[in-house]
């Protein structure tokens, strides 16, 4: 969306008048967009305030711009029309509302795909249970494994700006791929005969379908959570207590909008695809992204872009090069000092006691100029190895929430889902964690935290390791849950004689609650930990690719979880014994042993981010976690 108030400070030519009809017709259009909003209850006070804002410096001539030039310029940040951003103008928590009302969009599309995606893979393709739990493990872990590139293209090439854009046309385009199959019977497999011993398969055409919808969607998924939330925290001040607090506030309320995206889509959408078709359930993905893209662009006036200062990992590379090369003798004719940086003189200039041996990049020459480095380089480079460990002990945590949308889906599938009269869908089970999560967030950011601060007399109050452990802590706790949950599941369908049947048994689903209870708990202290943990500790070369890392993290469990299963079941399925969880009646799997590995794996995990976090040291304030 182009506004253009400067062309009405001409001449009254051709082309001002242009200008001027092409503002007015856009302020109409975004003041329908309002009334739409409005009657919808949205809060969208600070989108007509824009208009008009527009209005009055369109008609303001140079006044206007003279107030312009009085503002503090932001170093390394431009405006929507690449034009230096200002301070006062561009920035704070109104330009961060717009992100976070996209996040609740973006997240809906998502969540209304990958929530209920086991039951469409079984129901409609004809999957088996272990094949569509793999399906969507994959296909989840590949969205957040993308958010590696979206984010990586935002610090070297592009804009967080440019590239939102782009992602969400990607994941349309894909969405608009799974409405056709699933509206269309010759696109899928036949419905199942109940007399015929198997259903039928789906043709290679079908396949090649189902599949390139799915991973156009999680390309574009991918760039979204990459360039998303870095692009919202990069409207405050890190320099000023009250910028680092705002972004502390858009982190937890960015998580809260992500829990509200999830709301509708595991409540509304989902009783759309299993009542109404799953044609209606992407096609109201389709049209959530597509929403998504008009709100954020209409918020394009106040948002500062960071501005991309070239490929982090070619610094990365340069610098471990550097620091491997110089083990060499040198045999270099130039200068010994040619690649150490002495133009200033005070002790910011000198390489920190930390990872020493990377030290060695500036320390001794090098005989190629490209792996000549910066000290600068070199503590950027440290600050991300440093955050390598605290990102590994978080993808044990994340497989655990896997089974969120696998198992614990069919495990609820089982049991009695009524709720008086209604029949609650099983993949609407996540609306416990989610309400959680969304009561929890603004608590946590008004009452909580504050609370923290007044005891601790600090600025963070809690500190972001110790959130990230709570979560940790919380993830053992559910999955102890869900394993005393099963054993007392397959101890009901013994008693009733349901062990071989497919008939709901005689217990409530709320039982499976308490399992996604803990998780959801454990997701909210966590993500929000990691997201803004990256964001602040990470060199601001790098912020958005280590931002992206929260993400990496998520792909990784998923990516753990399938594995995990193809493990258990080759182990387990030697000689006369079935596999743990192999089969088409979850009854027969056990299903709680694998509960408790996860059990004993996160306990170990945890074990392992404490030893690591005790000493991680805090780039700003200096103290260890």
């Amino acid at each position: 969306m182009r506004h253009t108030p400067w062309c009405l400070c001409r001449d009254l030519s051709i082309v001002g008048i242009i200008c001027m009809l092409q503002s007015l017709v856009l302020y109409n259009l975004k003041l329908l967009f309002y009334l739409f909003l409005q009657a919808l209850d949205f809060q969208t006070q600070p989108l007509f305030l824009l208009d008009f804002t527009f209005i009055k410096v369109c008609f303001g001539g140079w006044s206007s711009m003279k107030q312009e030039k009085e503002l503090e310029r932001l170093e390394g940040y431009v405006d929507c029309r690449n034009r230096p951003a200002l301070h006062g103008k561009h920035g704070g928590m109104l330009a961060a509302s717009f992100v976070l009302v996209v996040e609740v969009m973006e997240n809906l599309a998502f969540l209304a795909t990958a929530s209920n995606l086991v039951t469409y893979l079984t129901g409609y393709m004809h999957l088996s249970l272990s094949e569509s739990a793999v399906t969507v493990n994959n296909f989840m872990a590949t969205s957040f494994l993308l958010a590696l590139l979206g984010a990586f293209l935002s610090d070297a090439f592009c804009t967080t700006y440019i590239i939102y854009l782009v992602s969400a046309i990607i994941e349309f385009l894909g969405l608009v791929i799974l409405t056709i199959q699933a509206r269309s019977a010759s696109l899928k497999p036949p419905p199942c005969i109940p007399s015929s011993p198997a259903c039928q398969s789906m043709t290679r055409s079908q396949v090649a379908m189902l599949f390139g919808g799915l991973y156009l969607s999680a390309l574009g998924i991918g760039g979204i959570k990459g360039s998303l939330a870095p692009h919202g925290a990069e409207q405050f001040d890190k320099d000023t207590v009250q910028g680092r607090n705002g972004r502390s506030t858009f982190f937890n309320y960015f998580v809260f909008s992500l829990a509200g995206g999830g709301l509708i889509a595991v409540t509304f959408v989902v009783w759309m695809e299993d009542n109404k078709g799953w044609q209606w359930g992407f096609g109201i993905s389709m049209i959530a992204i597509l929403l998504s893209i008009v709100v954020f662009v209409s918020g394009s006036l106040l948002y500062r872009n960071k501005k991309p200062t070239g490929s982090p990992l070619t610094t990365i590379g340069k610098v471990l090069a550097a620091a491997i090369f110089s083990h060499r003798p040198s045999q270099c004719t130039t200068d010994s000092n040619a690649g150490i940086d002495h133009s200033l003189g005070t002790a910011d200039t000198v390489p920190s006691n930390e990872l020493t041996f990377l030290n060695r990049a500036v320390e001794d020459d090098q005989c190629i100029m490209f792996l000549h480095c910066t000290i600068e380089e070199v503590e950027d480079v440290k600050i991300v190895i440093q955050l390598i460990p605290i990102f590994l002990s978080t993808i044990v945590l994340n497989c655990c929430l896997a089974q969120l949308s696998t198992f614990s889906v069919e495990q609820a599938a089982t049991m009695d889902t009524h709720v008086g009269s209604f029949k609650v869908p099983p993949a609407s089970l996540p609306i416990f964690p989610i309400i959680f999560m969304m009561i929890m967030a603004p608590v946590y950011d008004h009452v909580i935290l504050p609370f923290a601060r007044t005891v601790t007399r600090t600025e963070v109050g809690i500190t972001h390791l110790q959130r990230i452990g709570t979560g940790l802590v919380l993830s053992i706790v559910a999955m102890t849950v869900a394993a005393l949950v099963e054993v007392k599941r397959k101890k009901v369908a013994a008693e009733a004689g349901l062990l071989d049947s497919k008939d709901p048994l005689p217990i409530s689903f709320f039982w499976i609650a308490f399992q996604y209870l803990f998780l959801g708990s454990a997701d909210l202290f966590t993500l929000a930990g990691l997201l803004e943990f990256f964001f602040s500790e990470a060199p601001a070369k790098m912020r958005s690719l280590a931002t992206s890392l929260s993400w990496t993290s998520l792909a990784l469990g998923y990516y753990l979880s399938s594995v995990l299963v193809k493990i258990v079941n080759s182990a387990t399925g030697n000689g006369s014994h079935l596999p743990w969880l192999k089969g088409t009646n979850l009854n027969h799997y056990h299903l709680e042993r694998f509960y408790w590995l996860m059990c004993a794996l996160s306990s170990v995990n945890y074990l392992c981010f404490l030893f690591c976090a005790t000493r991680y040291l805090y780039k700003r304030s200096g103290t260890k976690g």
